[in-house]
């Protein structure tokens, strides 16, 4: 069972959606919380209410990583987890940049941010008075399949997930290396009917869980000191269909 520590957890992309109720339900049970935000948004209010720290961040590029990491071991003596959250969802199909920029940009965000985020941020998670620390990666459920309009995020997110069991290697026995791969947890207010029920036919238990589950799942990996270098399917069975 995971249990509050006096080390924060890091969350990167923690201003929205699925980010901020993570951070939001760890700082409400006690658990100090920083999150990396691209852009201001208005749950960045009620983080800071809550007592979470929160630093902007621009991970297009390794100096702007790099910067990020800087700000943050300036803030934090100690980590007891990293969460790797932060996530673009661009698309071939819905932006107009050339495809060698998309593919740089879903490479920096989905892959370098946590490569140098892991590497520079060891010696704050070994600082934390811990038996074990966490890194966990939410990569996506659709990296085992492959995906018609999302290519270059699907290939983005598999090499994280693959950076999941380098690392749990690499860091093991002191840091714990894990990955959740969700499928779609939850809509947009103005996403249409047929593409809601389209989506809820993917999978066999058919319903839009919400950001909950994702808590759920982080809360068990950082409670479970025996798992280390797996990925765990957040998908409601679609892997089945």
């Amino acid at each position: 069972m995971f249990k509050p520590s006096t080390a924060p957890i890091l969350i990167t992309g923690g201003a929205q959606r699925v980010g901020f109720h993570c951070a939001q339900r760890f700082a409400e049970l006690g658990q100090p919380v920083i999150i990396s935000y691209r852009q201001h948004h208005e749950n960045l209010d009620k983080l800071t209410d809550l007592g979470v720290k929160c630093i902007q961040a621009d991970f297009s590029s390794p100096e702007r990583i790099l910067n990020f990491i800087q700000e943050l071991t300036n803030t934090a003596s100690s980590l007891r987890a990293i969460v790797h959250n932060a996530s673009s969802w661009l698309t071939e199909e819905n932006t107009e940049m050339p495809p060698e920029q998309l593919m740089s940009i879903m490479t920096q965000v989905h892959m370098m941010a946590p490569y140098l985020i892991n590497l520079h941020c060891k010696s704050l998670l070994e600082k934390a008075k811990e038996a074990t620390t966490d890194i966990i990666h939410i990569t996506d459920c659709v990296v085992a399949k492959g995906s018609y309009s999302h290519i270059a995020y699907t290939a983005s997110k598999a090499g994280l997930d693959n950076m999941t069991r380098s690392f749990a290697k690499q860091y093991a026995p002191d840091i714990k290396v894990n990955a959740i791969a969700p499928a779609l947890l939850m809509f947009h207010p103005d996403d249409p009917a047929d593409y809601k029920q389209k989506s809820l036919s993917k999978s066999l238990l058919g319903i839009e869980p919400g950001p909950e589950v994702l808590y759920e799942a982080l809360c068990f990996l950082l409670g479970n000191r025996y798992m280390t270098g797996h990925t765990l399917a957040l998908d409601g069975g679609r892997a089945l269909k």
